[in-house]
This record gives C-alpha cells, structure tokens and sequence, in this order.
C-alpha cells in the first residue's frame, strides 16, 4: 500500500496522462479516470466498492470544471456557440446531471460498475465504427431539452463531459459540426457542476468516507489531476497535428474495451 506522497504523485501522473489524451485525441478524461481512480480507491485507500465506485464517479466530475470552462471560453470566442442550441440543451442537461449522480448513488455497487463498464464499451465502439450521419428533421426546441437530458444524466452517471453523446446527436439534426462542438463544450460544464453539486449532495452524510472527501467527490485526487491535466492538454493539442489521430483514437478505443471487460470480469 503507497503512503500518501507516493499516492498523491500517482494521481499528478494520471492527469498528465489524461490531458494529453484529452488534447491529442479531443476524448472525455473520465473514460481513463474513473477506472483508474476505482483501483487505486479499492486497493491503496482500502475504500469498499459501495463507496469507491460514486468517489471515482465524482471525482472524475469534478476534475472537468476547468478545463470544461477553457474550452467554452475558448468555442465562444471563436464563434461557435449559438444561443438557441445552447440556451435549450443547458436547460435539459441541468436536470440530467442532477438525476445522473442521484441514480448511480442509489444502485447496488456492482451493478454501477457494471452498468459503467458496458457505456464505456458502446462509447469506444461509436469511436471507431460510428460516422457523422444527417437526418432529413431539424432540430426543435423539445429535441433539444431531450438531447439535453438524455446526454446529463448519462454523462453525471459515468463522470464525463457529454461531447461523445451530444455531437453525434446534434450532427444527426443537420446541426453545423462547429457549433455542435461548441454547444458540447459550454454543455459539458453544465454537466461538471450540477453534476459534481448532487454529488457533493448525495454524498454529504454519508458515513466512513475518507479524510478529504466533499460529498462524494475526494478532494487530494482531483487536485492532483486537475494540476497537471491543464498544462499536457495543450501539450496534447500540439502532439495532435503530428500523429495520425484516427489510429491512435482506435487504439484508444481498443483500450477502453480491455479496461471495461476487466471491470465487468470484476
């Protein structure tokens, strides 16, 4: 078992690696986070499924506020945030990522992990075989607080900012692709904040939760991640314009099969 200094370095190397991959391949870090975050949970910190799996949940969550922030700040200064897809999405996604985190609090720990596990597998399985499709329908006021919802309270569930969820279904209604990233990226704080409150709240009396827990949410991991997460993003960017990022994203991808088949292997 690492003692805390060795502990705290290994979640500074995970949000190195997470940054990176987040910048270079444009993919949620929660996918990487939560599964790592449950190990060192259960096997470092000695902290029972029950509780390791919503702490990884909303410690990943909590982590995507900043960087979340920069990439909205970021799309709207390049124009591509649109009010209206905004405006109707954020309405939808608010409420999402309030239920998210209640539903995940309330399941039975192996059916989280393994409910986790099996979002992650169709998500990396989307990455590689999905392409950008275009429906005849444009998109509509209720479309849109659906879309919200639907990706919210999936997104709070698994501890990810939604941009996986929430461009393919904007592009599906004829959406421009810069402003369904767009709409994503504001989207994806959304979900971070409301998500990371109800799990604060959820969390809040809560018993035998270790030293440093807010909420669910452990506060030495995810300023850890979020320290070095906010410089290997840009680093990620740079590395992007150099490498074939389709093969690595499948590569990736392929990762993300492995890790969810050994959580559901248990």
């Amino acid at each position: 078992m690492l003692d805390f200094p060795l502990l705290y370095l290994v979640y500074l190397a995970l949000g190195a690696v997470v940054g990176v991959l987040a910048g270079m391949l444009g993919i949620g870090g929660g996918l990487i986070i939560v599964p790592a975050l449950l190990y060192v949970f259960l096997n470092e910190l000695s902290i029972p499924l029950q509780l390791a799996m919503p702490m990884a949940i909303a410690t990943s969550l909590s982590t995507i506020i900043l960087t979340s922030m920069s990439s909205a700040l970021a799309h709207y200064k390049l124009g591509n945030i649109r009010r209206y897809l905004v405006v109707w999405c954020a309405l939808g996604i608010g409420v999402g990522a309030l239920l998210g985190p209640q539903i995940a609090t309330r399941l039975a720990a192996d059916d989280l992990k393994s409910v986790f596990a099996v979002l992650v597998i169709l998500i990396a399985l989307q990455m590689v075989f999905m392409k950008p499709k275009k429906s005849d329908k444009q998109i509509t006021i209720a479309t849109l607080i659906i879309i919200g919802i639907v990706t919210g309270i999936i997104s709070a569930f698994m501890g990810i900012g939604g941009g996986a969820l929430m461009v393919p279904a904007l592009i599906w209604f004829r959406v421009d692709i810069r402003h369904a990233i767009g709409c994503a990226a504001f989207c994806g704080l959304i979900i971070a904040v409301f998500g990371s409150l109800s799990f604060i709240q959820a969390g809040w009396f809560v018993e035998n939760l270790p030293a440093g827990s807010f909420g669910y949410i452990y506060l030495p991991a995810a300023l850890g991640i979020v320290i070095t997460s906010i410089f290997t993003a840009r680093l990620g960017a740079k590395i992007s314009h150099h490498l074939d990022t389709q093969r690595l994203k499948h590569i990736f991808a392929g990762f993300l099969v492995i890790v969810s088949l050994r959580m559901l292997l248990g």
